[in-house]
């Protein structure tokens, strides 16, 4: 048996959150396998799909059976490096896993499978805060920018309109940023305190969903997007442009997993996204973030006064505080979990 070092990790293995969740020790490598890295992790940001995993019926997945470590995000130091990866010892890096074997960043020290994960090396003007907290949203925004380029027809890149639902949220502010940097318009929905806030990130128009029921409908139908991006899920806004790309699907609780797995359990989404397909109707999709390392690389360049969102950090021990922060679905920007303080 390869020795193994024991290091505090936050593990769930049952449904449902919050009780699942808790403080305890899992085993890591001493040395790294083959294609692995093992790092010590600095930070590690929350998404939504950590609590959403947390309540998955756990009894009818057997893959993710067993004790598990959440987050998806993080940054760290390289402690060694298997054979077969372009890292070494002392690389300060940050990333994102797409493995679904257990293997989260809520804890001292994580063995990485470098195949299954999109890791780059960390720039000195990025904190480890700022590090952790981009990989999965920055890369799910760049993928809706990239599924809605085809529909921008206009050489004039300001006469290119996006509208963007849930402007204020983590992935909706880089969406927005990144179409501002194309030169596109934008129409972002948000709450009336989050307008002048959205607007900094790039917004053109902004649209307060609280005011009635149909103001955003009635806002993006005005407006006359070339392509819609949903950061927030429902159907109201679905046939309103050429093309729509949603992050969540027709689902608007955010205790349950969304994305594209709801193609298995919605077949309206399915009916509609052949339909697209087969040019009978506008396009529709509803997607997963495309994990390529050169749009991560994009991250280096980010403003971090500017650029980079985070609106809370907690220390380690109090990672069910960040996680009922983030449950309240009013975070502006990334809550993030310090493993290790500076």
């Amino acid at each position: 048996m390869p020795e193994t070092t024991r290091v505090k990790s936050w593990i769930y293995s049952k449904p449902s959150y919050p009780d699942t969740l808790v403080l305890s020790t899992t085993d890591v490598p001493s040395t790294p396998s083959p294609g692995h890295i093992l790092v010590q992790v600095q930070a590690t940001s929350l998404n939504p799909v950590d609590i959403q995993l947390m309540n998955l019926p756990l009894h009818s997945l057997p893959y993710l059976n067993g004790p598990k470590v959440p987050t998806r995000d993080f940054a760290g130091t390289v402690l060694a490096a298997g054979q077969g990866t372009e890292f070494a010892k002392g690389d300060e890096v940050y990333g994102i896993t797409v493995a679904l074997d257990g293997t989260g960043f809520l804890t001292e020290v994580a063995h990485i499978d470098t195949k299954k994960a999109c890791i780059i090396r960390k720039p000195k003007h990025l904190s480890w805060i700022q590090a952790a907290s981009l990989p999965l949203v920055y890369l799910t925004a760049r993928t809706v920018i990239e599924k809605c380029k085809p529909f921008m027809k206009s050489s004039i890149p300001s006469e290119n309109k996006l509208a963007v639902l849930g402007g204020s949220s983590s992935t909706g502010i880089y969406t927005i940023q990144i179409a501002k940097s194309l030169g596109w318009t934008v129409l972002a929905s948000c709450s009336g305190r989050n307008v002048e806030y959205v607007k900094g990130m790039g917004a053109t128009e902004t649209v307060d969903y609280t005011t009635s029921p149909t103001a955003v409908v009635d806002a993006v139908k005005k407006f006359s997007p070339h392509a819609i991006a949903d950061c927030v899920g429902g159907t109201d806004c679905i046939g309103l442009a050429p093309q729509y790309v949603t992050i969540v699907g027709d689902k608007t609780s955010r205790s349950s997993v969304g994305g594209s797995a709801l193609y298995l359990t919605h077949p309206r989404m399915v009916l509609r996204w052949l339909l697209g397909r087969l040019g009978l109707g506008n396009s529709y999709e509803c997607i997963l973030l495309d994990a390529r390392k050169e749009w991560l690389e994009e991250t280096t360049k980010l403003d971090p006064e500017k650029d980079i969102v985070i609106d809370s950090v907690f220390d380690f021990g109090r990672a069910k505080e960040a996680f009922e922060r983030l449950n309240t679905g009013h975070a502006k920007g990334k809550v993030v979990v310090e493993i290790r303080q500076s």
